[in-house]
């Protein structure tokens, strides 16, 4: 699943709406589509939601589909746990109503000139950075939603690892399986009692490169006697204190490939796909490769 924010700079919510629409109306074309709306006024009346901490204090509206099919309001849910919902059943999802997103952005305001599909880093209204801005648009008419859906197909998808175990199940050989594996590598804060508290790991990967290794990786797996689906998913970007980093999931006949397979896929991914790993601790940074 892809996500893509939608962030105003100055300008009302009704504004914000109609780019919204927009946005999901074009990426309705290209699958299923969930909306997460975050309102912070709905648990504590405050106009504007907490910056340092947007998804403590309100709910979460979210949709599944445009056409209405389902709808929860005010479920307590934060963010990331509407999204996990969301990722085993759609395509994208469009989030609004939250000024911090490591999501990639559309700037919808009356200030700056539009440019589209950028890639660096920018700021909303207050200053607070957002990760990736894919258009910046003055008003809803110059939002350009088709190449803004081809440029978000290009980056990093959403994935946990029930929507991984979903797809092995649509596996045209899922009925001679009798096993799924799965591995999740997290964010270790501490190894010992007297180490710093790491708060968070980032990731880059070999752009071009680290793509087409684990995809290659992927295939030599499926390849294997008896293995009839495989799934892996690196995050890149920062991935903090207790947060999931890696998964992998294997479809097999029996348990005992599916346990092998998993073991030599999540090595031989450490191995062989180039990337690259800065860690923060409470008193330090550092990329673990110079330290190695």
């Amino acid at each position: 699943m892809h996500v893509l924010g939608v962030i105003g700079r100055g300008t009302n919510r009704e504004t914000l709406e109609r780019a919204v629409d927009r946005l999901v109306d074009e990426l309705s074309t290209r699958g299923r589509v969930g909306v997460v709306r975050y309102d912070a006024t709905i648990a504590d009346g405050t106009p504007t939601v907490d910056q340092s901490s947007p998804t403590v204090g309100g709910d979460v509206t979210y949709e599944l589909g445009v056409d209405g099919d389902w709808l929860a309001s005010g479920t307590g849910l934060s963010v990331r746990d509407a999204l996990d919902a969301l990722a085993t059943d759609c395509d994208y999802a469009v989030v609004t109503g939250v000024a911090e997103l490591q999501y990639p952005c559309v700037l919808v305001g009356s200030d700056g000139d539009r440019e589209t599909a950028t890639e660096n880093e920018d700021e909303d209204e207050d200053g607070d950075e957002v990760t990736e801005v894919l258009a910046r648009v003055p008003a809803v008419a110059d939002l350009e939603s088709d190449a803004v859906a081809d440029t978000l197909e290009r980056r990093e998808p959403y994935e946990t690892l029930e929507s991984l175990v979903d797809r092995v199940k649509t596996s045209p050989h899922a009925d001679r399986a009798g096993a799924i594996a799965t591995f999740t590598g997290r964010v270790r804060a501490k190894d010992s009692d007297d180490d710093d508290r790491t708060e968070y790991l980032e990731f880059e990967k070999y752009e071009g490169v680290a793509d087409e290794r684990l995809a290659a990786l992927r295939e030599d797996l499926e390849s294997r006697e008896g293995v009839y689906a495989v799934e892996m998913h690196h995050r890149t970007g920062v991935v903090r204190d207790g947060e999931d980093i890696v998964f992998v999931v294997v479809l097999a006949g029996h348990r005992r490939e599916a346990f092998r397979t998993v073991e030599d896929g999540i090595d031989r991914l450490k191995d062989e796909v180039p990337l690259f790993k800065k860690e923060v601790t409470v008193g330090d940074e550092f990329w673990v490769h110079d330290r190695e």
